[in-house]
């Protein structure tokens, strides 16, 4: 007789506000911690018997809690992914290949990378959240996207149970965007990604604030170490730790515009900022325009805009989701009233 598939412990009725960064008051029906594939995949037969039996049990893949906003309780099963392992699975005399588990800490890996010389994620220090969520995303900052230094994700198919791989191409990766938020949402959850490293650094320093932080300190050839140190650095003056002050990071995504609609708003907002991008748009500073638009600093009940960084919203009174997103709407509605912009909200909201 075949063993059964081992099945993760199954907690009702369970409070989510130590578990999301913004420090939401939500409760889930139930929660499930999964730390290994074969959990997962159990817990994804048990919901299957149970949809054949007509009970629906609306199910939510939690991370590390740092890309989403509860906008109320959720009314069935959290997953919370944990599943460890950081493994060389290839190398050869220019790369390596490094697995990892999609419940490890992102800040982690990085610095796994830097203790063993594997080079290309430096740049992408300090960014909360876990691995398994990094590919949904395509996080970025300071020059480098994830997609940059991706060769693979493994997956189970929510529907099927299956094991699938993804390549790059199939990920469909854009700005802070995937397939996996578009035609795929919801339909695969991720339980590894398989990264493609530098033996050899190549350093990407041009994005200003580097650039700056490196000609202050009369600094001219950085080195990977120096620059996962000054990464760290500028995100902790410029962010607040959810630690200490609760955020899930930038708030919007930097809007993009043609190089007309820019040059436009250049002659009527002296100073504003854009990076112009390879297929001809342009950039925009989110944080400048809310900044700009007098929001920096503003409280409203339990929330509000962080003082040193506008496109940081925070919850220092444990404020609701709803409350959370009313102030993100009257942002939205102001900067797209003052430049014609509209601002994409960055988090999931659930």
């Amino acid at each position: 007789m075949l063993n059964p598939k081992p099945m993760p412990i199954m907690i009702p009725d369970v409070q989510l506000q130590t578990l999301n960064t913004l420090a939401i008051p939500a409760r889930a029906a139930c929660l499930a911690r999964v730390d290994a594939v074969e959990k997962l995949a159990a817990v994804l037969s048990w919901l299957r018997q149970q949809r054949k039996l007509g009970v629906s049990q609306p199910l939510l893949v939690l991370g590390g809690g740092s890309n989403l906003v509860l906008s109320s309780s959720w009314p069935g099963l959290v997953l919370q992914m944990a599943i460890p392992g950081i493994e060389v699975v290839a190398e050869n005399d220019e790369h390596v290949w490094l697995k990892v588990g999609a419940g490890e800490s992102w800040h982690g890996l990085v610095e796994h990378c830097m203790k063993f010389h594997y080079w290309g994620l430096e740049n992408l220090a300090l960014i909360p959240g876990s691995v398994g969520a990094a590919p949904i995303q395509n996080i970025g900052a300071y020059g480098v996207e994830l997609k940059d230094y991706f060769a693979e994700l493994g997956a189970i198919e929510v529907e099927s149970g299956l094991d699938v791989t993804f390549d790059k191409d199939a990920c469909h990766f854009g700005y802070r965007d995937s397939v996996f938020k578009q035609a795929l949402r919801d339909r695969y959850i991720i339980t590894s990604v398989t990264f493609r490293l530098r033996k050899t650094p190549r350093v990407v320093c041009e994005y200003p604030a580097l650039r700056d932080f490196f000609s202050e300190r009369d600094i001219q050839h950085p080195s990977p170490q120096q620059v996962f140190k000054a990464v760290c650095a500028i995100r902790s003056s410029k962010l607040p730790s959810p630690g200490q002050l609760p955020n899930a990071g930038s708030f919007f995504k930097n809007p993009l515009v043609s190089a007309e609609q820019f040059e436009s708003l250049q002659r009527q907002h002296e100073g504003l900022v854009g990076y112009s991008q390879a297929d001809g748009q342009v950039k925009l500073a989110a944080g400048w325009l809310i900044d700009r638009a007098g929001w920096r600093g503003y409280r409203q009940g339990a929330v509000g805009v962080h003082e040193q960084q506008a496109l940081v919203l925070v919850n220092p009174g444990q404020g609701t989701g709803r409350e959370l997103l009313a102030l993100a709407k009257l942002i939205q509605d102001d900067v797209k009233a003052r430049y014609g912009v509209e601002l994409e909200i960055e988090p999931r909201v659930y």
